[in-house]
């Protein structure tokens, strides 16, 4: 136990009123100690007290409630004065006195102080004996009957309190002796619950009554200042809301009746630190009854301080640690006189027009005046909400306080209003548009306002409630989230931008607006205020209050209607929804686009939830109310059916390098069909395994698919393995896989609108043709061969009704713009083509070698000097440059041969110099996270794969060392040297070790594993990756690690950016426990993660002699490598390895089904499998109620009664395979 010092405080509270009392303890030069539970690690005040102490989990019991604990942190801390805030132990009476009896100060009155006025009715005698005056009410009572005849005595209606209760807990109003007998063990348990008493009076209830309050200050010797008053009138549910000083609308006489008698109250007992008397005052009888003292701050202390320029909480510091003494004479001399007015407003983390139900989630933006919004003169915030704070129900619903302070009343107000406006929380839903409403409001203006004005509550914003969410709803924008690519930040964005676009565009909104795609199955929303909507996509049945409106054109929805969009029939995916004036939403890294994978973007991060509450505005859009404009034209609406052709550009990874001729032949003449593992990630499809132009990916992998970690561009066609993947808008933007082809960008949208089941045939274009493909939208393509390829010929559309015929055209050139021979100053180097809008460079041959490495960082920082324009994302990957234009702008083939032109600027690879860190991080050696993923892997992928049952047992095997422990050696030893971020998302580092001798070489599960705990990492290639996310993977698990992205918070490894890593840093492991990791992860979560990073450089000139001196034992360790690698080779060989198909057996037909006469058949929407039943044969329902659900596309979707009725049968159980129109059940007539 460390020696108590009165200089340090330990607050033992959370939220503000601990960043309340850390602030003006800093300003006295004293030491701070907070305390947090689990749900608060990540809170500011913990983030900044010198020191912070664990209580316990999120349970105000099992935490900030525990005396004991909260003691022995102060004790070990060395704390000499604990400072208890408000509420939770603030006025407990056996907390006080364990911590006067530890010989530690408590700030605050003394525990005499608190047993004295702790129990409401012995504050009541002790009032009355002071001359207070009193309202009429009782003593403690022993059960409900004696309440209620106490309270038919009093006359109705009365309030049962209980007498440890404070801040509106532990109190019911009541009007008749069933409410009194109702509400006597309701209270009785609330303070129990809530401060460990259970002890029952009644009080007269006044209406309509004002809460006014007096402001005291005793210095425990009988000296007491009094610092005026406060009208805390406006509550709900007993909760203050607005708060203000002076009370107005006081006679001077009561006021003087209220300053005199308070002080004569705390004088009786020379009553020590800040304390408040309460009363209820009359308006119409001008009389002030006493209701209570509070020995405590109280939450709205700030008006008092603003308006008589005093710091309480500084002087209860004060006097605890210096005594009576310390404490200016004339504070207790003076009379204070108040200067101004000031108002408090309360922002609340619940939904008043839910009856102020609480709210809780994430806070994706919190922004006040001077706290991330502009700074206001005469605003004051106290408050603890900021971005990314988890708003839990284990707490008061409390999120800040603002204060504002004027010279008189109403522009007080007024500037209240302003600093209103100037906040908002976003994620949650607050009472801020209420507060705003509520600062105008005639009631309050006037002063004419009492505690029953807010009974009833109301949001006064247009507000969208989320009655259902929809199998997928998200909040998407356009471009999205443009230039993070490099740091493996997708762009997000709608997967199909011409319908979204079009829908925008029909309300009358910029094209890029924030809108909402629906995948699948549409949400139900109801809107509180009229508003103009358009819905575009996949045809689905759209309502409004149950009619049926039109797709294609905007359409009103009238104040409190219902809009309901029901599942996607098909053709086509998704549905997008967009509305006049926009979405409200935060931008996180430029744009409201949500990225689900990532928690970010959107609304809170995610896709919807029924009981969301979404809010119009952001955009410059016509009013609600001007004409509606016109339906979308046909020649502007894309043509969906579900046998697609789809455009796309050759390239960067086509034949012979990769793939033969012959593949790509059968890769544009092959009908892929849509897997159901479908999502915005990626589009799965199923076809012919390709023959492969070579045997293995050499030092990348054992599968010729594999190469070291290329930057993708969207659209890519991505061949994991033998199984091709389009990559979506949230796919990743590095990896280690060929992609022969890339969707034209003037084709991307109808990848969005692929559903499962779907025919697609690939189709090439030239490049210069494929950003205009966009303007062809509206045209079915019926397709006829073009004969043998003479003139680039590839096919043609023949004309139609919607449309003229179309050639199309192929570069042939296998995706390559140009190629550069090695000189003696720099490698030779190959120009790609990367679709329409990227051009990929490499360098070098197809092997791992840190100086391409560094010729492409070189290159990257030539680009960055030239700054062309039409340049959106630079992204480097292992001997990869990728470079993505806007091509209205900067066509690819003019990027090229800029790029070309670069090359001759580029300074000579051998004088290459880059900054270095070396970030020591610590890993849990075999982690049970990573355990868990391969059992799961094996329970549910594979069990028979060669790297399984233990990842770390392969290694050894395939790189010939002799044990497990040379594995842990080799991997503790080595520098990593990150060379790319992102490769599997947000800054997600592949490293490769310095030495080569410490350079492990694995291949890649193949199939890949469909979850990895956040932060493993693994071996893949001769690569090691941090996985920056939960999600799939393939890289062989060596242990787990600590965050390398956080979302919100900055500090420690996050001091500028969400991501913590950058390129060269050098990363060093040092071994830790999975029980240490997980305390590491959780301070780090929380910004505090400290780690070991020192400045360097990294020369290309110095390596280079590295590898010459050491040259003998690195071939040695390679000459050994090398012959187990082929062993493992021949192993898979003979155990058939490379013969394996990745994909399941296609379902077989479904069998011919013949239904009861008169039942109606209930079909498979899509390509789908059977995730659950939700009826029994027998069983009665309603049109519209859940049959079964079915999963596909990563996720679920029910399956609906198309009739009222009773279910005659069911055809189709959980885990099968069902194709679109098959029939599942059958649904008849009641019985």
């Amino acid at each position: 136990m460390t020696a108590l010092s009165r200089d340090t405080v330990l607050i033992a509270n959370r939220g503000e009123i601990a960043r309340r009392v850390i602030r003006s303890a800093r300003d006295l030069g004293m030491r701070t100690v907070a305390v947090y539970s689990d749900a608060d690690r990540a809170a500011p005040h913990v983030r900044e007290a010198d020191e912070a102490v664990r209580l316990g989990p999120a349970a105000p019991k099992e935490s900030y409630l525990r005396a004991d604990a909260v003691l022995e942190a102060a004790l070990n801390a060395g704390a000499g004065l604990i400072h208890p805030g408000y509420g939770f132990l603030s006025e407990n009476l056996a907390f006080a006195a364990a911590v006067e009896g530890a010989g530690i100060g408590f700030v605050g009155p003394s525990a005499d102080h608190i047993a004295a006025f702790g129990e409401k009715h012995t504050a009541r005698e002790l009032a009355q004996r002071a001359g207070v005056p009193m309202l009429h009410g009782t003593g403690l009572l022993a059960d409900a009957d004696e309440a209620v005849a106490a309270a038919d005595a009093i006359g109705y209606p009365v309030m049962v309190k209980a007498t440890g209760g404070g801040g509106g807990i532990g109190m019911q109003a009541c009007f008749s002796a069933t409410e009194v007998r109702d509400a006597f063990a309701r209270v009785a348990a609330l303070a129990a619950a809530n401060f460990g008493s259970t002890g029952i009076f009644l009080e007269r209830f006044v209406r309509p009554a004002r809460h006014v309050e007096v402001q005291l200050f005793g210095d425990g010797e009988g000296r007491v200042a009094v610092f005026g008053d406060r009208d805390c009138s406006l509550q709900r549910r007993n909760q203050k809301v607005i708060e203000e000083a002076p009370a107005p609308a006081l006679p001077a006489h009561v006021r003087d009746l209220l300053h005199r008698s308070a002080r004569e109250l705390a004088a009786s007992v020379s009553y020590r630190s800040a304390g408040t008397v309460e009363f209820v005052y009359d308006p119409v009888r001008e009389e002030a009854s006493f209701l209570e003292v509070n020995t405590r701050l109280q939450v709205e202390h700030p008006v008092t301080e603003e308006v008589f320029g005093v710091d309480l909480v500084a002087m209860m510091l004060t006097l605890a640690r210096d005594g009576a003494s310390g404490l200016a004479e004339d504070v207790f001399t003076r009379e204070w006189m108040p200067r101004g007015f000031a108002v408090e407003a309360r922002v609340y983390a619940e939904d008043p027009g839910k009856s102020s139900l609480p709210s809780t989630g994430l806070v994706t933006r919190a922004a006040f005046p001077g706290q991330g919004a502009e700074a206001i003169a005469g605003v004051r915030i106290d408050g603890w909400v900021e971005d990314g704070t988890e708003v839990t129900a284990s707490y008061d619903p409390m999120l800040a306080k603002v204060i504002a302070h004027a010279g008189d009343r109403p522009a007080a107000l007024e500037l209240l209003g302003h600093a209103l406006d100037a906040s908002r929380v976003d994620g949650i839903v607050t009472n801020l548009g209420m507060l705003r409403a509520l600062a105008e409001t005639p009631a309050l203006v006037d002063a004419t306002h009492s505690t029953s004005t807010l009974d009833v509550t109301e949001d006064p914003d247009p507000r969208i409630d989320v009655i259902a969410p929809g199998a997928m709803t998200t909040v998407q924008d356009l471009p999205g989230r443009v230039g993070y690519w490099q740091i493996g930040v997708p762009p997000s964005g709608p997967f199909d931008r011409v319908s979204f676009s079009e829908a925008n565009l029909a309300v009358g909104n910029p094209e890029g607006a924030p809108a909402l795609e629906i995948t699948l199955t549409g949400p139900t929303l109801r809107f509180s205020h009229a508003a103009v909507v358009a819905v575009t996509g996949a045809p689905a049945a759209v309502t409004v209050d149950g009619e049926r409106v039109p797709l294609w054109e905007p359409v009103r929805v009238p104040a409190g209607a219902t809009l309901a969009i029901g599942p996607a029939s098909g053709p086509g995916l998704r549905t997008y929804v967009a509305l006049r004036g926009g979405l409200d939403v935060p931008a996180y890294l430029g744009s409201a686009s949500t990225f689900t994978l990532g928690g970010f973007g959107g609304h809170g991060g995610r896709a919807l939830l029924a009981g969301d509450v979404l809010r119009l505005g952001g955009v410059e859009a016509p009013v609600v109310d001007a004409e509606l404009g016109d339906e979308t034209p046909a020649d502007r609406r894309p043509a969906l059916t579900d046998a697609w052709t789809i455009g796309v550009t050759e390239g960067p990874h086509a034949a012979p390098e990769f793939f033969t001729r012959d593949d790509l032949d059968a890769f544009y003449a092959t009908d892929y069909e849509v897997h159901l593992n479908s999502a915005r990630t990626g589009v799965r499809l199923i076809g012919p395994k390709p023959r492969w132009a070579r045997p293995d990916g050499g030092e990348a992998g054992l599968h010729p698919s594999n190469i070291h970690d290329t930057p993708y561009a969207v659209g890519a066609i991505d061949f994991t393995g033998d199984t091709p993947i389009i990559l979506g808008p949230d796919g990743p933007s590095l990896g280690g896989f060929v992609c022969p082809a890339v969707v034209a960008s003037g084709e991307l949208w109808k990848v969005g609108q692929l559903r499962p089941g779907d025919r697609v045939r690939f189709v090439p274009v030239l490049e210069a043709e494929a950003p205009s493909l966009i303007t062809r939208r509206a045209a079915p393509t019926l397709l006829t061969a073009g004969g043998d390829g003479d003139d680039g010929v590839y096919a043609r559309r023949a004309e139609t009704e919607t449309g003229p015929s179309v050639t199309y055209r192929r570069d042939g050139d296998d995706g390559v713009y140009a190629r550069r021979a090695e000189t003696e100053t720099g490698p030779s180097v190959t120009y790609r083509r990367d679709g329409d809008s990227n051009v990929l460079v490499e360098y070098g041959p197809m092997q791992l070698d840190l100086a391409l490495r560094m010729r492409i960082h070189a290159l990257q920082e030539t680009l960055a000097a030239h700054a062309p324009k039409g340049i959106v994302d630079v992204t480097p990957g292992i001997r990869s440059l990728q470079v993505h234009t806007d091509p209205d702008v900067l066509p690819a083939s003019k990027m090229a041969a800029l790029l070309q032109e670069l090359e001759a600027e580029v300074p000579p690879t051998s004088e290459l110099v880059v900054p270095s860190r070396t970030v020591r991080l610590p890993l849990s050696w075999d982690d049970p996270a990573t355990r868990l993923a391969i059992e799961r892997y094996m329970n549910g992928v594979r069990n028979d794969a060669p790297w399984t049952p233990w990842n770390i047992e392969f290694i050894r095997r395939i790189n010939g060392l002799d044990s497990v422990d040379d594995v842990f050696r080799t991997v503790f030893d080595a520098s990593y040297l990150v060379l790319g971020l992102g490769d599997v998302y947000l800054g997600a580092p592949v490293a490769t070790p310095l030495d080569p001798r410490h350079r492990l070489v694995t291949t890649k599960y193949n199939p890949a594993r469909t979850w990895t705990a956040e932060n493993s990492v693994g071996i893949g290639g001769a690569y090691m990756c941090i996985y920056g996310m939960e999600g799939p993977g393939g890289y062989q698990f060596v242990g787990r690690t600590v965050q390398i992205w956080n979302r919100f918070r900055r500090g420690g490894l996050f001091q500028e950016n969400p991501w913590a890593l950058r390129f060269f840093d050098r990363i060093e492991w040092y071994p830790v426990s999975a029980e240490e990791l997980l305390e590491l992860r959780a301070e780090t979560d929380a910004g505090r993660g400290e780690y070991e990073t020192v400045d360097g450089t990294f020369s290309i000139a110095e390596y280079s002699r590295f590898l010459d001196d050491n040259a003998a034992s690195i071939s040695q360790f390679r000459d050994r490598q090398s012959a187990a690698f082929a062993e493992e080779r021949e192993r898979w060989r003979l155990a058939g390895e490379f013969e394996r198909s990745d994909e399941p057996p296609a379902p077989p037909a479904p069998a011919e089904i013949t239904i009861p006469d008169g039942a109606e058949p209930v079909y498979a929407p899509f390509a789908s499998t059977v995730w659950q039943l939700s009826v029994d044969v027998g069983s009665a329902v309603a049109a519209g109620d859940p049959i079964l659900s079915v999963e596909a596309m990563k996720m679920e979707s029910k399956v609906v009664a198309p009739r009222a009725g009773r279910v005659l049968e069911l055809y189709a159980s959980p885990g099968e395979q069902v194709v679109p129109g098959q029939i599942l059940a059958a649904i008849g007539a009641h019985a």
